[in-house]
């Protein structure tokens, strides 16, 4: 990774009393300027009004002692800019240091990221912002990413990368990232390399706290790896849970409640990612956001998919790629305190969890693990565009509906809008080099032929 591909701009480490200071005048100004960058739609925020300093609700892991924040900080999609030179993007530093420096001024404190986020710039740009801050004032997470080079030396060289990276000596919380794909796969990644046995001596010297496992996969690996927990005494657990995928598996994916069952008997701590399914559960369906609206007016309908999360007693916290200022108060004043559950709320979630199954999106949750696609393709940015369309019923379905022109016009405007013409689906020549990254095993090659044939009927018939 080139070492300009951040722009630093030198900051004196700052206390709390005076970032809140800088902070207090600021936020509304940086959720009004930030609204409507990047892909898609900026979701629907809670009501405007104050975001509490001292509110937010802790979970404490009782084996060490930490008291973590029931909102985490995912770092799976810091922002990123254009380069001065237009040659590509780079991270926003200024900007992950604003936000940053909010996130830890309202209470949150635990910070998750990984060699493999945006474009591998995320460790980096987490590490210049967070050093600006006491280290006891934040737990800190990353991985073991050797998705493609299992060697013991190139596990051991990204191993001590993140630390540098992350300007630390020490990790809170260190996991062997996305695993449950094979038991092959797991065995060359981690075990006969001997990282796993590395990373127990790394545990035993200090230099990682807590050691788990990020989760996506199968039912049969998920349970052969929680059986070594005899042996390795697995300190936390990663896994995917909302109110979608509570009792609903996708792909491969094993259903939340069977996970969260497992290690509840284990008296394991959870980690929760993807809570709003890679931002699906808060850019629902129209007829959906009524439904959620009326029955709690004042909230997000991002704080029901929150809420859902952080209301089981195992959850240490529950991890949220915040790019917006906006996204990321919402989701304070949703955990400031945390309002759990009652039956009748979850009952309720789960009914509407069952009314979006009838909508037929892509379960993409735009992690970018598919990417840099080899012949150039956006593929999160065609899927989300196509996810959006059925989401707000501008999916053409044919040409005797009465909304068919109309909605043939916007599916196809946006997609240009949303992917330059040079990374659509047409481009893809079906080599399925993405395929193995992908956590929620979709066929994408599959995909984007379905998208371009669509596509292209729609272009043979729009008059413009």
């Amino acid at each position: 990774m080139k070492k300009d591909n951040i722009k630093i701009k030198a900051n004196d480490m700052i206390g709390r009393g005076e970032f809140l200071k800088r902070l207090g005048g600021g936020a509304a100004v940086t959720a009004v300027a930030l609204a409507g960058c990047g892909k898609g739609t900026v979701t629907q925020s809670g009501p405007l009004g104050e975001v509490p300093t001292d509110k937010m609700t802790y979970r404490v892991n009782k084996e060490k002692g930490d008291r973590v924040s029931i909102l985490g900080y995912g770092c799976m999609r810091w922002p990123t800019r254009k380069r001065a030179d237009g040659n590509g993007n780079e991270i926003d530093q200024e900007t992950v240091n604003e936000l940053v420096d909010y996130a830890l001024s309202h209470g949150v404190n635990y910070f998750d990221t990984s060699p493999a986020y945006v474009q591998g710039w995320s460790e980096r740009a987490t590490g210049i912002a967070l050093s600006r801050h006491p280290r006891s004032s934040y737990y800190l997470a990353t991985k073991l990413s050797n998705f493609s080079n299992h060697t013991r030396e190139s596990s051991m060289a990204m191993y001590r990368r993140s630390f540098e990276e992350l300007q630390t000596d020490y990790m809170d919380y260190y996991l062997l990232h996305s695993i449950g794909g094979s038991m092959g796969d797991f065995n060359s990644r981690y075990i006969d390399n001997g990282m796993l046995d590395f990373l127990i001596q790394e545990r035993e010297a200090g230099r990682v706290r807590n050691l788990g496992w990020s989760f996506h996969g199968r039912k049969e690996n998920f349970d052969e790896i929680l059986a070594m927990h005899e042996k390795v005494h697995w300190d936390f657990v990663q896994i995917q849970m909302n109110y979608s995928d509570w009792r609903n598996a996708r792909g491969n994916n094993v259903n939340a409640e069977y996970l969260y069952a497992e290690l509840e008997k284990r008296s394991i701590p959870i980690v929760i990612m993807e809570p709003l399914l890679g931002g699906r559960l808060s850019n629902v369906p129209d007829h959906i956001a009524a439904r959620l609206k009326t029955a709690r007016p004042d909230s997000s309908v991002a704080s029901w998919a929150f809420r859902f999360a952080g209301s089981r007693d195992m959850i240490l916290t529950v991890l949220s790629g915040m790019t917006y200022m906006e996204h990321l108060q919402d989701n304070i004043r949703t955990y400031s305190p945390l309002e759990p559950l009652t039956e009748e709320e979850t009952e309720f979630l789960y009914e509407t969890a069952e009314l979006m199954l009838q909508y037929p999106t892509i379960p993409c949750n735009d992690c970018q693990y598919c990417m840099p696609c080899p012949y150039g393709l956006d593929i999160p940015g065609i899927l989300l565009h196509y996810n959006k369309c059925v989401n707000e019923g501008n999916l053409p379905a044919s040409s005797g509906d009465e909304n068919y022109r109309k909605a043939r016009r916007a599916y196809l405007v946006g997609y240009l809008r949303s992917v330059e013409k040079e990374r659509q689906a047409d481009r893809c020549t079906g080599c399925k080099q993405c395929n193995p990254h992908c956590p929620q095993s979709i066929d994408i090659p599959r995909e984007m032929r379905r998208i371009d044939e669509f596509t292209e009927k729609l272009k043979q018939k729009l008059e413009f």
